[in-house]
């Protein structure tokens, strides 16, 4: 069906669209979902965060802690201690969708070899022969 039958512009669906993928890059970034994931079991500090998340950088971290407080997918407290105590912990929101991150996570992680196994077939199909 042609876009002059429907009656939608393109400008009407990416003004629609835009918001909705803004927020699924920012919930399906790779850090993001580490992080939810980690903090879903209750309020996590900053160093238990990094130690959980293999491979995130102190600097990633923070950017990723504040995108997600920004959002409203994190609560963040500080304790008045000292040192100050500052603890991270899912909103109603975020808690809404840990569910959904652990289901893609578990496909993830059943599908990760045939996903491998048919990416190098892919890849052997079309490596260029040697002349």
């Amino acid at each position: 069906m042609s876009q002059g039958n429907t009656g939608v512009t393109s400008q009407a669906v990416l003004a629609q669209a835009c918001p909705v993928r803004e927020v699924l890059d920012r919930v399906a970034g790779k850090w993001s979902v580490l992080v939810l994931i980690a903090a879903a079991h209750g309020p996590i500090r900053f160093t238990e965060l990094e130690r959980a998340i293999e491979g995130i950088s102190r600097r990633m971290l923070t950017l990723t802690l504040r995108n997600l407080e920004r959002d409203g997918l994190l609560k963040r407290t500080v304790h008045p201690t000292v040192p100050p105590k500052v603890e991270y912990e899912l909103t109603s929101v975020a808690h809404e969708l840990h569910g959904t991150l652990l289901q893609l996570t578990g496909w993830a992680e059943r599908h990760r070899v045939t996903i491998a196994e048919a990416r190098a077939a892919y890849d052997e199909e079309r490596e260029p022969v040697d002349a």
